[in-house]
């Protein structure tokens, strides 16, 4: 799986973004329930043949620089992408939080 690049798109019909591999594959999805100006993650999803590779990154960088780009607030309820956004603290403005952490 190394060097495979996927492409992400949003598709607002069905509440998700889809990573597609070279070829057009769906390699997997990230889905999203939006309310106003507030967007939740709700659950992410790779096919096995391309767990590891990378797509499930791919999927979360895309959902967050879109959600940056419309001006949302992130509520991350997925497990892998609150993980994902622990690792990228460039994406902290963007999260919803009643409290913050003091560093």
């Amino acid at each position: 799986m190394v060097g495979v690049t996927f492409t992400v798109t949003d598709v607002p019909g069905k509440e998700r973004f889809e990573g597609r591999d070279e070829a057009g594959a769906l390699v997997g999805v990230l889905t999203y329930q939006l309310t106003g100006t507030i967007v939740c993650y709700t659950h992410t999803k790779v096919e096995p043949a391309f767990e590891g590779s990378g797509a499930g990154s791919a999927l979360a960088r895309a959902a967050m620089d879109d959600a940056r780009a419309k001006g949302r607030t992130v509520v991350p309820i997925c497990p892998f992408v609150s993980g994902w956004l622990e690792r990228h603290p460039e994406y902290e403005d963007l999260l919803a939080r009643s409290t913050r952490k003091i560093k």
